[in-house]
């Protein structure tokens, strides 16, 4: 007996397996954006390579990566992931996010460097999906350190780290 899938194909009745579901998911995200293998490999070289340069992003990088290609590798499998739901990364961003002496101030930086390297080398639908999740991924990652740092923050509010030595306020 055939009948329609779950995405409304003709089919033989029996569901596409979770592979074929998300290979034809990222099939159609790729003819939407353009977005291939290829350009998202580009695009992590070209934005690492900007943060490796950066005086407010090197130093957090430097003090953990000494090996890049790897990093590299697993960015682009991470942004595989992100970009085309391939289901490649398989880490722990937020918990190797945690540590890090960063605040509201680095991860605008971060962003804003995507979003730089992404308007370079992706046409305009590509760089407008790489840089809508980068923001979703900034965010998370900024409410996360915060709340391990004890902090909760407000719908729209940021986190700031104190300065060393700084007195509180009152």
């Amino acid at each position: 007996m055939t009948g329609q899938d779950r995405t409304g194909q003709e089919g033989s009745g029996q569901e596409a397996s979770g592979q074929e579901r998300r290979e034809r998911i990222s099939a159609e995200i790729a003819a939407r954006t353009g977005i291939t293998e290829a350009m998202i490999e580009h695009l992590v070289h070209a934005f690492y390579a900007k943060v490796r340069s950066d005086p407010m992003l090197a130093p957090v990088f430097a003090a953990r990566i000494a090996d890049w290609e790897p990093h590299l590798a697993q960015m682009c499998a991470f942004w595989t992931s992100v970009a085309l739901m391939t289901g490649r990364y398989h880490g722990t961003p937020m918990v190797k996010h945690m540590p890090l002496p960063v605040d509201a101030e680095h991860f605008d930086r971060w962003l804003a460097l995507f979003e730089q390297t992404a308007n370079e080398i992706c046409p305009p639908q590509a760089a407008a999906h790489f840089v809508e999740r980068a923001g979703r991924i900034a965010s998370s990652l900024e409410l996360g350190i915060a709340n391990g740092q004890g902090v909760m923050l407000a719908v729209g509010e940021r986190f700031r780290r104190q300065m060393e030595g700084a007195r509180p306020c009152c």
